[in-house]
């Protein structure tokens, strides 16, 4: 087994009747590196029947281990990362807590976030800064005191920003955990 892919190895040849390296050599054998991101897509779904989702997966990994995209980046060259934690409080104070200003300066003073939608309890999208960069959030009860929080910061434009966010949401979401469980 490929360890690059991991427990994903078997579900990728069980699910699409080839293993990464396959797809590799197709995509390589078809031209693929420096086409755009939306005709390799448009190729793997209709002409091979891969579903959105394994069309994804398998040009992201094709491209970085080409050479061609940078773990992270997204096909427009913007970067995403994400961070969660289980914390356990209900859901909803959780949500209270990300998108009531008050109380998110408590544990996220440091980013200014405006709200663009939001579902009670469960979810939260924003503008962030002013460079166009988002930030979603989403919330997934796991009992009536205990939930996971997932963040991902979107079209961060290089890779140290990346870096640098990932950790300040690691340590933002540590504080959170703090807050709501004291």
């Amino acid at each position: 087994m490929n360890t690059a892919m991991g427990k994903s190895e078997p579900a990728i040849k069980r699910t699409t009747g080839r293993d990464r390296d396959e797809w590799f050599e197709v995509l390589d054998a078809w031209g693929a590196v420096g086409r755009p991101y939306q005709e390799i897509f448009g190729w793997l779904t209709t002409e091979h029947g891969l579903s959105d989702w394994w069309a994804q997966k398998i040009i992201v990994e094709y491209e970085q281990a080409r050479g061609v995209r940078d773990p992270g980046s997204r096909s427009d060259g913007t970067y995403t990362v994400t961070a969660s934690k289980s914390i356990a409080a209900p859901a909803e104070r959780v949500y209270e807590a990300v998108v009531d200003p008050a109380v998110r300066a408590r544990w996220l003073s440091d980013v200014a976030l405006r709200e663009r939608t939001s579902r009670p309890s469960r979810s939260a999208r924003f503008d962030c800064g002013d460079d166009g960069e988002r930030v979603n959030v989403t919330i997934d009860a796991t009992g009536e005191s205990r939930c996971q929080i997932g963040i991902e910061h979107a079209r961060l434009g290089s890779t140290d920003a990346a870096d640098a966010a990932k950790s300040a949401w690691r340590d933002r979401l540590a504080a959170l955990k703090t807050l709501l469980e004291t």
